[in-house]
């Protein structure tokens, strides 16, 4: 039986009716990807309040790896909600919190001795991780990356690359925050070409140290090992090498932002595996709570360490709802295989995609690790021009169908893939033919556009 049904058009008319009162009780800031209203939802599969099932590419951006309501951690969820739902971790501590904090602690790249704090969202850890780095170097700078997304609160914006929608009208930001290009090979900020430009970007950093920002200043480089709303971009394999030798000569922390990437998304529980590099700290959300709401920075123990007694802490931080699911979000990794589920959903992605790739010129780039996938669009053979307005067409054409899928990239132009590690191989294959689809209608159009020589 086919995942999507659709038993009106896409909005249906009790999504209308809700989307109405949402514009007039919420602030219009808060921007909607797909104008319908979610009923139930099980694993890969959404269904509306119009009846419509719809297979879901987005997974929350990124928060469901291991599916939505996955019978583990609801049944977590419902046995801590018989015991208690809060008591504030700093004022009466319970066992879960430190459970997850072990395991953390056990499974982040590194032997050193480690420690880990909660807090509730990926933004609060990344503040968090570069405050503790601030106080354990008693350097102030932190430098971070174009392309790069750290979140919306005041110091996590200033890290955050985009200026539209993300930043503008939003300032001032904070001070002492500087940026450098990251390794997007598909548009070198100093036009080489990979292998031949010798990983220039990350040597060029110590060119930063003399131009822009001393060494002996920076406390902390903060950076994504795949690049999340900044286009899915996974940089060469040495480009993290070179980048950890150079902070380690200079006594400077890597704080690896793996919001977006960690807990399996990748085919590894943390992409930084993938480069072989230890972080000093590691940053953790999304798929960490299995849908609830929380996050983690976890790093070497001095260097937790570091802050006085209360300088950490926050009311809901690691509430006890949360560690309960993400001790069933665990267990589930061990047990049911999602990390070889990640790399096969990554490997039927790629090539469908690069089939995409031979026949239409508008895909200009395919890239990823495990189903952390995506395809960059472009306007034409060999060009290098964002094809931003084709990308909102290919992705209307998806929702309109009944396939949830989500843009990202600072140009707009790019499909990303964040479909829960649990779905279907049915479902996968039908989402795939929707997209394979939507890129041909597309497609074809502008083909047809283009004047034909008499």
């Amino acid at each position: 039986m086919a995942s999507i049904q659709l038993r009106t058009a896409i909005p249906g008319p009790r999504s209308v009716e809700l989307f109405q009162r949402r514009a007039a009780a919420v602030p219009q800031g808060l921007a909607t990807t797909l104008p319908i209203f979610v009923a139930r939802a099980e694993g890969a599969i959404l269904e509306d309040v119009d009846g419509n099932r719809l297979i879901d590419f987005g997974g929350g951006i990124g928060c469901l790896n291991v599916g939505n309501r996955a019978p583990r951690v609801v049944a977590a969820i419902r046995e801590q909600a018989d015991r208690f739902l809060h008591t504030c971790f700093s004022v009466t501590p319970y066992e879960n919190y430190i459970y997850v904090a072990e395991q953390l602690n056990k499974r982040a790249p590194g032997k050193a001795a480690k420690k880990t704090l909660l807090v509730n969202s990926g933004a609060e850890a990344v503040e968090n991780a570069v405050k503790i780095a601030r106080c354990f170097t008693g350097r102030p700078a932190v430098i971070c990356f174009e392309d790069a997304f750290h979140g919306r609160t005041l110091l996590a914006l200033s890290l955050t690359s985009k200026t539209h929608p993300y930043k503008a009208g939003f300032q001032p930001f904070a001070s002492d925050i500087y940026r450098i290009p990251y390794a997007y090979c598909y548009r070198c900020s100093y036009s080489l070409k990979y292998p031949e430009c010798n990983i220039f970007c990350a040597y060029h950093l110590e060119d930063t140290f003399k131009r822009t920002v001393a060494a002996e200043s920076v406390a902390a480089i903060v950076v994504e090992p795949v690049l999340g709303e900044g286009g899915f971009v996974a940089p060469p394999p040495e480009f993290f090498t070179i980048l950890q030798q150079i902070c380690r000569k200079h006594g400077i922390l890597l704080i690896a932002d793996e919001v977006q990437t960690g807990f399996g998304r990748t085919g590894k529980m943390f992409a930084s595996e993938h480069y072989g590099i230890e972080p000093d700290m590691l940053v953790t959300a999304k798929s960490l709570g299995g849908g609830l709401p929380l996050a983690a920075v976890t790093g070497r123990e001095e260097i937790m360490d570091s802050p006085g007694v209360g300088g950490l802490g926050g009311t809901f931080g690691g509430n006890p709802l949360a560690c309960a699911a993400a001790r069933a979000v665990f267990e589930i990794f061990d047990e049911d295989g999602l990390l070889d589920n990640a790399n096969k959903i990554g490997e039927r992605f790629r090539a469908r995609a690069n089939s995409w790739k031979q026949r239409w010129p508008l895909v200009g780039d395919v890239r990823g690790i495990g189903a952390m996938q995506a395809v960059e669009f472009v306007k034409g053979p060999g060009s290098r021009v964002p094809a931003e307005e084709e990308t909102k067409q290919i992705v209307r054409y998806c929702h309109e169908r009944g396939l949830i899928v989500l843009s990202t990239g600072s140009y707009g132009n790019v499909l990303r893939l964040l479909v829960p590690l649990v779905i279907s191989d049915e479902a996968l294959q039908e989402g795939l033919d929707i997209i394979e689809a939507a890129i041909q209608s597309v497609a074809e159009v502008k083909i047809r556009a283009v004047p034909q020589a008499v």
